[in-house]
């Protein structure tokens, strides 16, 4: 849901419409509008091209869309050991050489 909010700021700061989004990445108005509210996921694919249009860093906007996906994993656990496993993965990422 992080990045379907985030491009809805950045579509409306940039004054474009939905359809102008999903003619762009190639899909009907009501799939970006899903991807808007959160209840479709964008694929990897379609992050660059959204980040030309928002004219954004595209590391930033694949962060998001990474982001988006952690949790979506993590939301499915239980809540006590949620921070736990993330911390525990960012320690083996941060270990890596």
């Amino acid at each position: 849901m992080i990045l379907g909010k985030k491009i809805k700021v950045l579509r409306e700061e940039h004054g474009l419409l939905q359809r102008q989004l999903s003619a762009a990445l190639e899909i009907d108005t009501p799939m970006y509008s899903k991807i808007e509210r959160g209840e479709r996921k964008a694929k990897r694919s379609q992050i660059p091209i959204m980040a030309k249009l928002f004219e954004i860093d595209e590391k930033e906007l694949l962060t998001i869309w990474l982001a988006d996906k952690v949790l979506d994993v993590v939301a499915n656990d239980e809540d006590e050991i949620k921070k736990e496993a993330i911390t525990y993965a960012q320690n083996e990422i941060n270990a890596e050489p």
